[in-house]
């Protein structure tokens, strides 16, 4: 993976948080979403004390509110879920401007949402904080299978290259006097999307082949093994501490 080929979803930074190592960064993430999974449904003042953690991280990242916003879009069907489960499920019921709540539901619906959307914020901030390349090189510290690695630096690098060539095949089909907006030129649209799997086929053929020319023995080269210091983990770890001890008290 280039330096050259930058993801979106990260946001360019020299916070104390972007230049924390990618590793403790992905440790202090798990933990924090084992921490929100684990808080009751009913801890209201918990899941409060873990979005204080994450603005805090915000603050101290300098990271823009509404570009997290737009990233955490992803959640939407959970939301969806959550709403419609106090309509539906069973049990006990209450009633609100009119409307009859199973409260079951509504316990049930705001775990997923509380719990959805905290953990996709922890995620984003992941993401927006620590590029691709750095994540993986990460998670091959951490231990995770070579194999595993070199099949996400491989997908991460070459989505974005199909999705540029999907790009390029839409606008050479709309010149030619495609609309993809009629359904009977619907024939086209997947006679395009084979053509897009097989050019993408041979495009990992020859990569494979220029990997093999240079030298490659089944795993991707990484950076140096730097040691990270204790100091720096106890740092890291301090939002971790706080949510898992929130956690651990809500259950007293």
């Amino acid at each position: 993976m280039g330096a050259g080929h930058a993801h979106t979803l990260h946001h360019a930074g020299d916070s104390l948080v972007h230049r924390l190592p990618a590793h403790v960064k992905i440790v202090v993430a798990f933990v924090l979403v084992l921490a929100v999974v684990a808080t009751p449904r009913a801890a209201f003042w918990v899941f409060g004390l873990h979005l204080l953690l994450l603005v805090g991280i915000w603050v101290v990242a300098r990271l823009p509110v509404a570009s997290i916003a737009a990233r955490s879009l992803i959640e939407a069907p959970f939301v969806v879920l959550a709403v419609l489960l106090p309509f539906f499920a069973a049990g006990p019921r209450t009633e609100f401007l009119g409307l009859s709540l199973s409260v079951d539901g509504l316990l049930a619906g705001w775990n997923i949402l509380v719990k959805g959307t905290l953990g996709v914020l922890i995620s984003v901030t992941l993401g927006m904080t620590t590029p691709v390349r750095d994540l993986l090189v990460g998670l091959g510290r951490l231990r995770v299978p070579p194999m595993i690695t070199t099949i996400a630096t491989l997908m991460v690098r070459y989505l974005e290259v199909i999705a540029a060539e999907a790009r390029r095949m839409r606008l050479a089909r709309i010149a030619r006097g495609h609309d993809p907006r009629f359904l009977w030129q619907i024939g086209a649209t997947v006679r395009g999307v084979g053509t897009l799997f097989l050019r993408a086929y041979e495009r990992g053929e020859r990569v494979h082949l220029a990997m093999l020319a240079r030298g490659y023995s089944g795993a991707m080269p990484l950076r140096s093994d730097v040691p990270t210091s204790p100091r720096t983990w106890l740092r890291a770890l301090v939002p971790a501490a706080v949510a898992v001890t929130g956690a651990a008290v809500a259950y007293l």
